[in-house]
């Protein structure tokens, strides 16, 4: 009994990964209603399978499968379908425009005026005349558009145009040399044991991290075996 339980919950894990690949990678903050919904009666009926020690099993895995599947279709007409897309996703709310609070949005959000100053906080904007323009997105969250005269000054306001900054890429983890990663950027091995010595590393198992920028300048995190136990905020 207990054997089957075990089985059948790493089973149920398995199909609910594999169907969550083909639906593709959400954050919880992206999912739309209909993905929230599908995603718990999914998580519902894998518990449900899981524990069906004397039911069949092939039905809940049959409604995983047919939920599954639904989900994956309506992924796909969302994507080529912009009514779907609309329907699925639901719209944006413009809250807030030069220092006019649209009331009838915040009614169609269901958020109060309070609840709107919270989420102008969490962004960072804690004085509302530092906002040009406020929009609620489909997935719960404000976008926010500064005020121009109080954004702060970028490069370009500056005149100064700086090199672009490239991926940086990992050359070490965990102790181990990626040589793929090497390959990528033009190096080998005996370019990174040079560059390792140079800094005071003879044995790349001391290395926790090491990365290349674009400019070729290599950063070093060496590995820490004893924890720190003093509280630095205190």
């Amino acid at each position: 009994m207990i054997l089957k339980i075990i089985w059948l919950s790493l089973f149920s894990l398995a199909v609910l990964f594999i169907i969550t690949k083909l639906i593709g990678n959400k954050q919880i903050s992206q999912l739309s209603v209909f993905d929230y919904i599908i995603g718990i009666t999914m998580g519902n009926i894998a518990a449900e399978m899981a524990t069906s020690i004397t039911d069949s099993w092939v039905e809940p895995l049959t409604a995983m499968l047919v939920y599954g599947f639904v989900a994956f279709m309506m992924s796909i007409i969302s994507l080529k379908s912009l009514k779907a897309r609309k329907l699925l996703w639901g719209r944006s709310l413009i809250i807030y425009q030069n220092g006019k609070l649209f009331e009838k949005n915040l009614l169609k959000a269901k958020l109060d005026i309070t609840e709107f100053l919270m989420m102008c906080r969490t962004g960072g904007y804690f004085n509302l005349a530092d906002v040009g323009t406020a929009i609620l997105e489909a997935n719960g969250q404000l976008s926010f558009i500064p005020v121009a005269a109080r954004r702060p000054a970028t490069p370009a306001d500056l005149s100064l145009f700086p090199k672009q900054e490239e991926v940086v890429v990992n050359i070490v983890l965990d102790g181990k040399v990626l040589d793929v990663n090497l390959k990528y950027i033009g190096k080998n091995r005996i370019w990174l044991t040079d560059i390792l010595n140079s800094q005071g590393f003879d044995n790349v198992a001391q290395i926790s991290l090491a990365t290349c920028d674009g400019s070729g300048d290599v950063s070093v995190y060496q590995k820490m075996p004893k924890s720190q136990t003093k509280d630095l905020f205190e």
